[in-house]
């Protein structure tokens, strides 16, 4: 294959990956607790010692070229986001380190709940105490749902504690993951995380802020500048591929054209 050609495609592959990727974080720039993905990109290494081949004759000017790029692994970042007024007394948001647990259905590999900074809360129809975006149940320490009064006043202190009318009625679960890359996205707010980590999550050290939400952590301009410098890499690396192209058509049309 054409190496030129080699190197251009597989950077004008990463280049889209990054590009989408950023372009999500871009469209959640007003999407309560959501955390962008930064898209990282490492150095490949030549044929030669990709394949593991030291002893193959190789053409040295070739390997101080390099392979291009390929992709690392994703990293989500964690910051936190600003924290403002919703005007809701269900809602929470956490100042600091920390999630509050949600149902979900175990599958042997993860934990038999999910994470969340997504505190848009809210009564379904029993009672119970729910996300708004998905409907899914908050739990309280006991891995349990909460059930609240409508009819009573809720008061949420910093650690999680619910009371109603002077009595304490539950506890929200609040628990932090040192090791954050062993949570996955599983969308609607929501992180999916390893049972292999159940084993060392800690209580969270945030704290409960009643009436208020988290915004989301994507800083607009600098997604914005991110997203276009993507795309711009996407259309150099297609022009490369062009520009390779047209030489391996004059190369075969015309310089091996006998005379």
């Amino acid at each position: 294959m054409n190496y030129g050609m080699h190197i251009s495609s597989s950077g004008a592959l990463t280049s889209m990956y990054r590009m989408d990727t950023l372009t999500n974080n871009l469209a959640n720039v007003n999407t309560v607790g959501f955390k962008p993905d930064t898209p990282y990109t490492r150095q490949r290494d030549a044929v030669r010692i990709e394949d593991n081949l030291p002893h193959l004759d190789s053409n040295p000017l070739l390997e101080q070229l390099g392979a291009g790029v390929q992709l690392a692994p994703t990293r989500t970042d964690f910051s936190q986001g600003s924290l403002r007024s919703s005007g809701n007394v269900f809602d929470v948001a956490i100042s600091g380190e920390g999630f509050l647990a949600v149902h979900s259905e175990s599958s042997g590999e993860t934990a038999e709940f999910n994470l969340t900074r997504d505190g848009r809360l809210g009564l379904d129809s029993s009672g119970k105490l729910v996300m708004t975006s998905s409907g899914k149940p908050v739990l309280n320490i006991a891995n349990s749902p909460i059930y609240l009064d409508d009819s009573k006043d809720v008061l949420i202190s910093t650690d999680g504690t619910i009371t109603q009318d002077g009595d304490v009625v539950a506890r929200l679960k609040l628990i932090d993951v040192p090791d954050k890359t062993k949570l996955t996205k599983a969308g609607e707010g929501l992180f999916r995380m390893h049972a292999d980590a159940l084993a060392n999550i800690r209580p969270a050290t945030g704290l409960i802020k009643q009436g208020m939400v988290e915004s989301s952590a994507v800083d607009e301009i600098k997604a914005l500048m991110q997203v276009q410098a993507a795309a711009s890499d996407v259309r150099t690396n297609l022009a490369m591929v062009g520009y390779h192209d047209q030489l391996l058509d004059q190369a075969i049309n015309r310089l091996g054209r006998v005379s």
